[in-house]
């Protein structure tokens, strides 16, 4: 991947050809009631491209192709090491054509193209490579049973599977659900965020050049509430995999109950506290606050929007983050140089700035940001932006905001400050700063979270399970124990005579 300058990108975005197509059996084809909606860049509000507005009627045909594939074994029944193969070589694919990718997912989403080019894009050839390297790894087992017996244990695939992305990572929780479901030999029928289907819409055609068979990867672009709800409530679908917001993980929830209980497994929302001691590395810590709640704009489940910092370095510890936060002014994505792009759209950003003056409404203290930028672009680009005086109780301390809004609330003791950090519904990720090993690893075990960092933010890789406590959701991205969410388990007991 070669460096490249602002100018560089804004050429190869003039001459990027986007496919709008939906992919079924192998193959893009439009939406059979053949109509569509625009995608729009964020960073100007201009449409990139007219994608497949797909419906109940697609969705039917998707799932019926999908089923007969799995039923045929052309892919369940694939021997593991085959389909390993089949995985490396997408990887591969994908890591060929990683500066159009790159690209695409910086236009379609905002996001600046040194986190896609950087980030998304190698995580999500890691993460597919990791799986399949992985699945023939993965042993059955024999139980110790009597000794006339013998009972057999399989990992069986569950079978049609809908996997249902969000629009602030589309690329790389893209391929932390179709991974593992597909290592594990299921067929996928993946709807992305109808605003940012172009990455998924891309890669689905690389795994078919790379030996996917026909059926086994469906991609459908088109509405949550319509579509996805449709694929939740399908009775010849055997599992949900849902990353996005708490709410809609449980009307998820509502309508497996409703349909045939299919396996939901849910990846969802998080306030997450950020707890800074005074015996710390100040000078990291401040940088790396400002890293998990600017990062992606703030659009992300982890995001540290809950400062939480001991009361004798409170003031000084908010001036250090104050001083971070002007590093991450909002920017044209496609200038290398940017940190943080804009809004996902019009919504996103209104969202934002209704939460700024909720923060001001409650008596917090604006102490940085908090307005529009660069608005003349026809952008939807939002200041960082952090509040002081915060207690735990006021709406920006407990309710998810998705944007540059950070909270910032001290405290006097480690026990306070763990009572602080999981009064929340949430309980998704969080980190803890301190040189004292018996605090550090004391906090971080009391705090209720999926991911706990240690004197860092945003730790982990593929190789360690992702999700969260409370109503961050449940089941696992990531690892070897994401392959348990998308098997079932069967015996097999035989008795001799």
């Amino acid at each position: 991947m070669l460096d490249r300058t602002v100018t560089d990108w804004q050429a190869l975005a003039g001459e990027l050809q986007f496919e709008g197509r939906a992919f079924i059996n192998g193959r893009y084809v439009d939406a059979l009631s053949g109509q569509t909606r625009a995608t729009v860049n964020p960073a100007n509000g201009a449409e990139l491209t007219e994608v497949a507005l797909c419906g109940t009627e697609d969705a039917d045909l998707a799932v019926k192709d999908a089923r007969a594939v799995f039923e045929k074994g052309t892919w369940s029944r694939m021997a593991p090491m085959d389909r390993k193969m089949v995985l490396v070589r997408w990887a591969e694919l994908i890591e060929k054509h990683a500066d159009e990718i790159a690209l695409l997912e910086t236009l379609d989403v905002g996001k600046p193209i040194s986190d896609t080019t950087h980030v998304d894009v190698p995580a999500t050839v890691r993460t597919i490579r990791w799986s399949g390297e992985a699945i023939d790894k993965v042993y059955d087992e024999i139980p110790p049973t009597p000794a006339d017996t013998l009972a057999l244990v399989q990992r069986l695939p569950l079978g049609v599977v809908t996997a249902i992305v969000p629009w602030n990572f589309p690329l790389s929780t893209t391929a932390w659900k179709l991974a593992p479901s597909l290592a594990t030999g299921n067929s996928v029928v993946l709807k992305p965020a109808s605003n940012t289907p172009l990455s998924a819409l891309y890669i689905a055609g690389l795994a078919s050049e790379a030996g996917l068979p026909d059926g086994v990867l469906q991609v459908l672009p088109g509405p949550g509430g319509s579509l996805g709800r449709h694929l939740a409530m399908h009775m010849d679908i055997d599992g949900l995999t849902f990353t996005g917001s708490t709410p809609v993980g449980k009307q998820l929830m509502e309508y497996s109950g409703q349909s045939n209980l299919k396996r939901t497994f849910l990846e969802l929302g998080g306030k997450s506290p950020n707890i800074v001691f005074a015996d710390s590395n100040l000078e990291k810590a401040a940088a790396m606050a400002a890293v998990a709640v600017f990062y992606n704009g703030g659009q992300t489940c982890t995001a540290g929007t809950r400062l939480i910092v001991e009361e004798k370095i409170h003031d000084r510890f908010l001036e250090m983050v104050t001083g971070n936060a002007r590093n991450w002014m909002p920017g044209n994505p496609l200038d290398p140089a940017t940190a943080m792009g804009p809004m996902i759209d019009a919504g996103q950003f209104n969202t934002v700035s209704e939460y700024v003056g909720i923060g001001q409404g409650e008596g917090a203290d604006l102490v940085f940001g908090g307005k529009r930028m660069l608005e003349e672009t026809g952008g939807y680009y939002h200041q960082p932006s952090i509040f002081g005086g915060v207690h735990n109780a006021m709406r920006i301390a407990q309710e998810e905001i998705f944007g540059p809004v950070l909270s910032v609330i001290p405290f006097k003791t480690a026990e306070e400050a763990v009572a602080i950090a999981n009064d929340s519904i949430f309980g998704l990720a969080g980190a803890v700063w301190s040189n004292n090993i018996n605090t550090a690893h004391k906090v971080a075990e009391a705090v209720r979270v999926g991911t706990m960092g240690i004197n860092n933010y945003f730790g982990g890789d593929i190789t360690v399970p992702f999700g969260g406590f409370k109503q961050s959701g449940n089941g696992r991205d990531k690892s070897i124990h994401a392959f348990h969410d998308y098997t079932e388990l069967k015996t097999t007991w035989i008795e001799f005579e």
